[in-house]
């Protein structure tokens, strides 16, 4: 099983994402991608490009301003192992109000005047097992390259109203495809600190 390690980024990364990418564990098969640009959809779409052409298996997405424990890979692998085409790890906005970046709700709803507007809301309770989401942010995702090539052309171009990461995902899922988050691959999110789980919790009240 050949994986890419995908990781889009603009001039700099995180000295704590180096120090956890580092101690990574990475199985055999395992090579690294990075892709530099100002518009982090056209580096996604590069390093897609490079998963297909290259005949990998699954992409490991990570983005330059995450932490994370050694095992992420073998989690991540594990989750897939079992047919799954898409999951992502538990992870939160970096500012307040802390939210987590996975959406029980991905998709165009009415506004007050009936019109159709795009809709993204967070989980307001994490399950304790793996569930399955609308949409999640890219900071840690691992899914089928098979998956990139349902999902179509240009599947990070953003839709109106949506980033690249919840455009892929609801390509993704109009393509027939089921997204789920493994909420025990716990991750961290780099700002003027480290927001967690434990954060999240704390802003509840």
């Amino acid at each position: 099983m050949r994986t890419l390690i995908a990781i889009p980024c603009m001039e700099m990364v995180h000295t704590l994402f180096f120090t956890s990418f580092a101690a990574m564990r990475k199985p055999e098969g395992t090579e690294l991608a990075v892709a530099s640009c100002s518009l982090i959809y056209e580096a996604r779409h590069t390093l897609a490009k490079k998963a297909m052409d290259d005949g990998f298996d699954r992409v490991l997405w990570l983005d330059s301003d995450m932490t994370f424990d050694p095992d992420l890979m073998e989690r991540f692998a594990a989750d897939l192992d079992q047919g799954l085409e898409y999951v992502c790890g538990l992870f939160f906005t970096r500012k307040h109000p802390c939210k987590p970046c996975v959406y029980e709700i991905c998709h165009n709803m009415p506004n007050a005047r009936g019109k159709m507007e795009p809709t993204a809301t967070s989980f307001s309770e994490i399950p304790d097992g793996i569930f399955e989401i609308e949409g999640s942010g890219f900071g840690a995702v691992m899914m089928t390259v098979d998956l990139i090539r349902k999902a179509g052309a240009l599947p990070f171009f953003p839709e109106h109203g949506y980033g690249e990461d919840l455009t892929f995902c609801r390509k993704a899922r109009a393509a027939g495809a089921k997204l789920y988050c493994d909420p025990r691959i716990k991750v961290g999110h780099v700002g003027v600190s480290v927001y967690s789980e434990d954060t999240w919790k704390s802003t509840k009240g």
